[in-house]
């Protein structure tokens, strides 16, 4: 060969095929010989998917424990080991642990997504080598292969065409086009996208109509479909605001923790204290101030997530993509088959002089016919109509199908809108074309724009004839009035009915008939080129889907800009932009992929953020869109369904796939899956993931101020050369069993009623603001003063102990975070507006605290294992006042902050 010729595969469109066929070395009428075929396997290898080298197993597993917060939990398992509290030691490992695996096991999309591209490439291809044609595996094929395509083939490679008879190709989900391309041979100009290279066929697209040769340009890698595989590849995974959060949090309570216990050994060293006893000081101070059950919270609580959203038709596949599409600031989806049916619908019709609509949508033929004034009207009283849609009915080779309950097409999607609409007036196609039987045809060419039927009907010969406006409109003489008599041509009035409908992102198509035949023989270019009769127009569309309108809406209201990213054209997406309201009342913004290409990455960002509609853009642009709108500080969601969404899915702060019409690539780049291709579902997942977030931050705001209390307890005491109020093995039972009965029940919060009210949170606000900090504050003063009151306190009493005072202590730690929980339940509203009983496993995990630190202080065997003594009466109601104290402080900066308790304002987000 002359040169390779899969290294620049944006050049075969503009070559001429004589050339095409010297660089590849190859012959257009006989092909490759056997012997040439197998020194080209040998060189090029086999037409697959290579195999990305990924991270090995074991060093994904290691990866997990790679976080701060698990460093710190680590140390704590092996500094309680050394305490010998083995059971509280494997406890928090198994936290640890269990986090770990859970983290490994979802690591799987770039393996699943190159997978499932390699599946969709593997096809059987026909070819014709040594003169002969054969049946192979795609697998085998090789550049300068001649390949041959018909109706119904999946095209095995990238293919630069030579011989085009009516070539029509289904390419929307490699660049978004909704109804298939029209291909042909002739020589492109040097400017021109993927989407409209139309002398080429792409691998992974599929053949719905007519037939085609082509010469092999790529294989694998280098196909189109296989530089989308390595784009999927090299995309950088993102953490999620949540993930990027916890890992902040992490860090600065790491250095705190660490801190704090180094300044306790070291002030009680220099006290004169034995270094020993000051070591385990510095251990139980580390041991209470460690929030043991935040991993556990983290993970429960992204779990509840996943379970609700599976219940409402999404999966999830990785964890934190529930809270990522809460915080989600702009949600970037594909048009066809997300926003829109994915099924061309005729939604307008001119006949006769007169504009109809067409109810209803998608393939399932339900309807009704309406006239200007909106009525319903009976098809028998306006004929040209029924000639219009009768046309397209028989001028037709597609077939409507059920199956699982759903009306599916079989052919050009573009003949089945016609039919629907057929259907949905009452003309049924088996029983019309067993009325009017078909004599012959002239099927649709490229270089005509026409295709046309001729039928034998009770009053004669008829031709039908569907095509071009521009085409078909020279070549009539009359037109069908409204009554079903001809009357003069009126050209004007139908290029007014074309612009209109074009206008509104429309398909329009010309119909028209002539009983200008010969008796007998087949149908020819000469019977159709003058002197027919123009029976009207019917404008299709591949409508928005309705809920998705209303999703559209409901993100809006909570903050969340939509963009449209596709390779339709510009004036269709604009079109259905409009009839989703994705834009103000000024207009929608719209941008196409060639002026895309000349705007700088450092311009991008700000134009991103404003246009909301991208037209004709190619892969690589939508993952270029995405990184810009990151870039702009925005969390980005991006919803598709094709091959050309994955690497964005991939790119994006979350992907989202959708699963009826989701492609396996598109679904294995993802983070979620909408099991019934609902874009409503995305509302419902923002409200969950917004849920998830705020009960977690609740989880955190409650478990920062008692952690840092106990710890700032153990600190105090070391600084001041007091006695230690409570014990390192105290501290491990406040932790492990507050965690369970009460952090753990925050995470089962039902949704505040305002929470799509909320504006997007911030990416760039911390997890905790000033006021939460403040409260953190407050809360750990109020423990630390009324645990040393209380330890004081009992001590004065005559006959109270130290193991006493030190089980008063730790009741009155446990009651502030019981009263606390309670406070937690909403971070801006009062307790009694919310409702106590709305969260009843709140309640039953304070019933079970008070229950635990019952048998904790009363039962013989927690008394020798924890050093407690049983309490009387005047020491629980000294710990009453220390809890109720605390609960009102909280209660009344609430309602001094958020006025009242109405939640005026509220926490930063």
């Amino acid at each position: 060969m002359k040169s390779d010729p899969t290294l620049d595969s944006s050049d075969w469109h503009k070559l001429e095929t004589s050339e095409v066929t010297r660089l590849l070395e190859s012959d257009c009428e006989h092909g490759l010989s056997d012997e040439e075929v197998e020194r080209r396997q040998k060189k090029f290898g086999a037409n697959t998917m290579s195999a990305r080298s990924g991270t090995p197993a074991w060093m994904r597993f290691i990866q997990q424990f790679n976080q701060p917060l698990v460093y710190i939990l680590v140390a704590a398992s092996v500094i309680t080991g050394l305490l010998q509290e083995w059971v509280d030691s494997g406890v928090i490992f198994g936290v640890v642990l269990a986090n770990a695996i859970i983290g490994f096991i979802q690591e799987s999309k770039a393996e699943k997504a190159i997978d499932a591209l390699n599946s969709m490439v593997v096809t059987e291809a026909t070819v014709r080598r040594g003169g002969y044609k054969k049946r192979i595996p795609s697998s085998q094929l090789v550049p300068g292969d001649v390949v041959l395509l018909q109706s119904g083939d999946r095209v095995p490679a990238d293919l630069r065409l030579f011989d085009v008879n009516s070539l029509q190709v289904d390419e929307s989900a490699l660049t978004g086009e909704s109804v298939p391309v029209q291909k042909h041979a002739d020589v492109l100009g040097h400017d021109v996208v993927l989407a409209d290279r139309k002398n080429q066929a792409f691998a992974g697209t599929s053949a719905t109509y007519g037939t085609a040769q082509g010469l092999v340009s790529a294989i694998g890698d280098k196909t189109e479909t296989g530089r989308i595989a390595w784009l999927i590849a090299e995309t950088v995974e993102l953490s999620t605001p949540l993930t990027r959060k916890i890992a902040a949090f992490s860090k600065l309570l790491l250095w705190v923790i660490l801190g704090l216990s180094i300044v306790t050994f070291v002030v009680g060293v220099m006290r004169g204290e034995p270094p020993v006893d000051m070591f385990m000081a510095a251990v139980a101070l580390a041991v209470g101030a460690i929030p043991e059950g935040l991993p556990a919270a983290v993970t429960i609580v992204l779990a509840i997530g996943v379970s609700r959203m599976a219940k409402r038709r999404a999966i999830i596949r990785k964890l934190p993509a529930v809270e990522t599409l809460g915080s989600t600031t702009v949600v970037c989806s594909d048009k066809t088959g997300t926003l829109t049916e994915n099924q061309m619908t005729v939604q307008r019709v001119y006949a006769g002089g007169q504009e109809y609509q067409i109810t209803g949508v998608g393939y399932e033929p339900k309807g009704h016919l309406l006239g200007e004034d909106e009525a319903k009207l009976e098809l028998a009283d306006h004929p040209a109509l029924l000639e219009c849609l009768l046309a397209g009915v028989l001028c037709n080779d597609s077939q409507l199908v059920i199956e699982d309950g759903r009306h599916l097409m079989q052919g050009d999607p573009t003949e089945a809108a016609l039919l629907v609409a057929g259907a949905k007036a009452g003309l049924d196609h088996e029983t019309s074309m067993k009325e009017a039987p078909r004599h012959s045809m002239i099927p649709f060419e490229s270089q005509h724009m026409f295709r046309a039927t001729l039928h034998e009907h009770e009053d004669g010969r008829v031709i039908y004839k569907v095509g071009a406006v521009e085409r078909l409109l020279e070549r009539c003489a009359d037109m069908l009035g409204s009554d079903g008599k001809t009357v003069p041509l009126d050209k004007e009035a139908i290029r007014v009915a074309v612009e209109k409908m074009a206008s509104q992102g429309m398909r329009v198509l010309s119909f028209a008939r002539s009983h200008d035949v010969p008796e007998e023989g087949d149908l020819s270019h000469d019977h159709v080129k003058e002197g027919m009769t123009f029976l009207g127009l019917q404008g299709m569309i591949d409508p928005p889907r309705p809920e998705a309108i209303a999703a559209v809406k409901d993100c809006r209201m909570a903050g969340i800009l939509v963009k449209m990213i596709t390779g339709d054209h510009a004036l269709t997406a604009r079109a259905i932009a409009e009839k989703l309201g994705i834009a103000d009342g000024d207009g929608v913004q719209t941008m196409t992929g060639q002026e895309l290409e000349k705007i700088s990455d450092a311009d991008l960002p700000a134009i991103a953020h404003r246009v909301e509609v991208f037209a004709r853009v190619a892969p690589e642009q939508k993952l270029r869109l995405v990184r810009a709108l990151q870039t702009h500080g925005h969390v980005v969601a991006m919803t598709g369904d094709g091959v050309n969404d994955a690497p964005a899915l991939k790119q994006a702060d979350i992907g989202i796939a959708m699963g009826i019409t989701g492609t396996d690539v598109a679904k294995g780049a993802a983070d979620m899956v909408l099991v019934d291709d609902n874009f409503a579902t995305i509302k419902a997942a923002v409200e969950e993931g917004r849920g998830v977030f705020d009960n977690l931050r609740k989880f955190i705001v409650w478990t920062l101020p008692t952690n840092l209390g106990e710890g700032s307890i153990i600190l105090v005491s070391i600084i001041f050369g007091l006695t230690l109020p409570v014990l390192p093995v105290q501290l491990l039972w406040v932790n492990m069993t507050t965690a369970v009965f009460l952090g753990l029940m925050l995470v089962f919060e039902p949704n505040e009623p305002d929470l799509m009210q909320r504006p997007p949170r911030d990416p760039k606000r911390p997890l905790l603001t000033f006021p939460l900090f403040m409260r953190t504050g407050l809360i750990s003063s109020i423990m630390i003063l009324g645990s040393f009151w209380l330890f004081f306190e009992e001590l004065k009493t005559p006959g109270e102990t130290e193991q006493e005072a030190r089980t008063a202590v730790i009741n009155v730690i446990v009651m502030v975070e019981v009263a606390y929980l309670f406070s937690c339940r909403s971070l801006n509203h009062s307790l009694f507006s919310i409702g106590l009983w709305t969260n009843r496993l709140a309640i039953l995990g304070a019933f079970g605290m008070i229950c635990a630190q019952l048998l904790f202080t009363y039962t013989p065997l927690m008394n020798k294992l924890f050093h407690t003594m049983p309490l009387g009466a005047s020491s629980w109601g000294k710990i009453l006042i220390v809890t109720l104290l605390s609960f009102a402080a909280v209660e009344f900066e609430k309602w001094v902050r958020f006025g009242g308790g109405r939640g005026k304002d509220k926490l930063p987000e």
